[in-house]
């Protein structure tokens, strides 16, 4: 089950709570607190190479926009 199916069925047992509390119990995804899902990019949210050094949390395609704003210089 992906996130996404989750949470549109989640949407059809709002009316019914224990239901729902059970539901949530069983079938929401894990908070991760390692490994590829648990960072991701702050301004696109991918999930996949991201560039985490001096602070930065953007993946590598939204670090190669915002390069030379922030100073870097690509050398050759």
């Amino acid at each position: 089950m992906t996130a996404s199916d989750w949470r549109k069925i989640y949407k059809q047992l709002r009316a019914k709570p224990a239901i729902a509390r059970k539901f949530l119990k069983h079938n929401k995804p894990k908070d991760r607190k390692y490994g590829i899902a648990a960072q991701k990019c702050e301004k696109c949210g991918r999930f996949g190479a991201r560039v985490g050094q001096y602070g930065l949390n953007y993946c590598r395609q939204c670090f190669r926009d915002i390069a030379e704003e922030l100073g870097f210089k690509k050398y050759s």
